[in-house]
């Protein structure tokens, strides 16, 4: 089954390997004469060189009329809406990203769109962007350039360089993608089919990457350094915070490798993640929630700030998704998520002074130190998890039928409603529509906390049987015509230093579950606005063959919009634009869009997971050697 075998020791045993090692002599010369051609060759395959100027040019002429197309949005949605028409302008957008990345930084891992150059991160190339957005093209169906995608995987992408990477990011980006495109391409082919694509060159990629990212995991505690070299296979503590990994990073590998374990056969990929959750529940954190670092070579955690954005978020995401992943067969991952989300409830969930949003904070001093009430954007995928958390990723409307659904449940319906306000209202508090980086808010001192609101909730009394109707602590409505007395505005704060804006996923991610979950289309018009705000402000716009920002040209001479990019700074018109675009502009936001106008029978909620890089994974059945290793230590301690 694997081509591309790694020639180094692999870490899998039994006969299988055995037979293999015999190869590996003529298999090394082929990789010193392919890092050869890599390096030295001409290994820059040229775009296909697609016509972006049509779509370009019939975007530049609809932004430029949306004014005049679509009245101003005060709160209601309105009736009789093409949501099927509203995705393929995602679609086309998506189109003139990728095709201005296919014609001009075709395998480079970086790409600049308004200077059309980048740069790659390893010899040849990692295939940064092109892994990363292959399924979304397959998802939109765009067959052509799915061909020509996997023509540069086949021929041209190679993980041997002498090299050392992120555990993290490769496996979310690079094996996640790998493994997603596996998936689709096998599951589902009518999307974008490929004529004689009858082999497994997705996951020969994946498992030959996945056996080099094993030695990050060769520490003495099994929590993972956080680089690994390609070549070698060695794993790397990080070059700051004295050798800690992130946690989150640590603890956001599990579903990729469970996967390959499940279609590979090969163990040894599900224990070596599964022993870094145990590492970390041994150490009985209060109220389920982690420090944001922790060492590999002990187990330990290092610090004690508690957060949810950056290097803390995907712990808690994972937590849930696992036992999703394995449909429901590992309680010990649900068991964990429900003792987390409920810390969350009773330590970092408080409510704004003048129009009560709740908002998720931070304990930089640990549970016992002061709440800062901070909210990185990387925070606004927890209301869509917790939706996801207490439904299963059913429509709410059913699950509230089930006969385990408590007032608990409701409560954590609440919450991910009350959260994914705050989190829209990021976006409207800017000139751009588009959120900050960072945002801080105004807060009583000390500021009001889920506790103090909900005396009689389930935080003090337990899972209790559900009433079926809406608690009362709610906030004001943050819409201008909905309320001009509304102070809502004054309860966002935005730093000069955070006023940036990357095109992040996370707040059109929970958009998107919960429009799956609740199904009301309130969160489809809240993500149309989201995306006409990225079009209008983050299009790179060619006109006259000059570039600017200035929508102001009014269509004279030839105007077109040749790629996306993003922002130095969100708050002001016309907008700060930087030169750079994220893989993940393709591979989640314009994904998690283009999912939130589709039908929600199309890649149901109820049969995939989507991994922390918006990579679709099926949920499966335990089985054989694959089955929970490792059992929770006694509590009461």
């Amino acid at each position: 089954m694997y081509k591309d075998k790694p020639y180094f020791a692999p870490r899998r045993t039994g006969p299988r390997l055995r037979r293999r090692r015999i190869l590996y002599g003529g298999i090394a010369l082929f990789m010193l004469i392919s890092v050869w051609y890599i390096v030295f060759g001409n290994w820059k395959q040229p775009g296909l060189r697609t016509p972006d100027s049509a779509k370009g040019e019939e975007l530049w002429t609809w932004v430029q009329s949306l004014d005049e197309t679509e009245p101003e949005y005060n709160g209601i949605v309105p009736k009789g809406i093409d949501w099927s028409a509203r995705r393929e302008k995602v679609k086309d957008t998506f189109t003139v990203s990728w095709d201005s990345y296919e014609n001009h930084g075709w395998g480079l891992d970086e790409y600049h769109p308004k200077a059309k150059n980048g740069k790659t991160m390893v010899a040849g190339g990692m295939g940064w962007i092109i892994v990363d957005a292959l399924d979304t093209l397959m998802i939109m169906n765009l067959t052509s350039r799915v061909q020509h995608a996997r023509s540069w995987i086949h021929n041209t992408l190679q993980y041997n360089q002498d090299h050392d990477v992120s555990t993290f990011e490769t496996t979310i980006r690079m094996l996640g993608g790998l493994l997603s495109a596996h998936y689709l391409s096998t599951t589902f082919p009518d999307l974008a089919p490929i004529a004689n694509d009858d082999d497994d060159l997705y996951i020969e990629k994946a498992a030959d990457l996945a056996d080099r990212l094993l030695g990050a995991f060769d520490s003495n505690s099994g929590v993972p350094f956080a680089s690994v070299n390609l070549n070698t296979s060695e794993g790397i503590p990080s070059h700051a915070d004295n050798g800690a990994s992130s946690t989150a990073e640590a603890t956001t590998l599990q579903l990729e490798f469970k996967y390959l374990a499940k279609l590979t056969g090969e163990a040894e990929y599900w224990r070596v993640v599964e022993k870094v959750m145990q590492v970390v529940d041994d150490q009985q954190v209060k109220d389920g929630l982690v420090p944001i670092y922790i060492y590999p070579e002990t187990g330990q955690f290092r610090g004690n700030n508690i957060r949810l954005g950056s290097r803390g978020d995907s712990y808690y995401e994972y937590l849930i998704k696992q036992y999703l992943q394995t449909s429901e067969q590992e309680p010990v991952y649900k068991e964990m998520w429900d003792e987390s989300l409920m810390g969350v409830r009773k330590h970092l969930i408080a409510y704004t002074k003048n129009a009560q949003l709740t908002i998720l904070g931070e304990k930089p001093s640990g549970l016992d130190g002061a709440l800062s009430p901070k909210m990185d954007h990387l925070v606004c995928f927890l209301p869509g998890t917790i939706a996801l958390g207490a439904t299963g990723g059913q429509p709410l409307s059913q699950a509230k039928k089930s006969p385990g659904w408590t007032q608990r449940h409701d409560e954590e319906m609440l919450l991910a409603k009350e959260l994914m306000k705050t989190c829209w209202a990021t976006y409207l508090a800017t000139q751009t529509g588009l959120a900050p980086e960072i945002t801080y808010f105004q807060v009583d001192s000390p500021a009001v906390m889920e506790s103090d609101a909900y005396p009689d909730s389930t935080l003090a009394t337990g899972n209790r049987e559900s009433e079926h109707k809406e608690l009362p602590f709610k906030s004001k409505p943050v819409y201008p015509l909905e309320d001009r007395s509304s102070k809502w505005r004054e309860d966002i704060q935005i730093h000069a230093q955070d006023r940036h804006n990357l095109q992040r996923p996370e707040t059109v991610e929970s958009l998107f579950y919960m429009y799956r979950i609740t199904e009301d289309e309130t969160y489809r018009q809240w993500g149309w606005e989201m995306f006409k705000s990225f079009v209008r402000h983050t299009a790179v716009v060619e006109h006259d063959n000059h570039f600017t920002s200035d929508d102001n040209t009014n269509g004279q001479g030839t105007s077109r919009i040749v790629g996306f990019t993003s922002l130095s700074n969100a708050d002001t018109i016309p907008p700060v634009q930087r030169d750079n675009m994220e893989s993940f502009w393709m591979a989640e936001t314009l994904k998690y869009l283009y999912l939130l106008f589709s039908d929600r029978d199309f890649l149901p909620l109820e049969e995939n997971v989507f991994n922390t890089e918006a990579h679709p994974m099926p949920r499966f059945q335990l089985g054989g050697d694959l089955k929970t290793g490792w059992s929770r230590t006694s509590r009461e301690s």
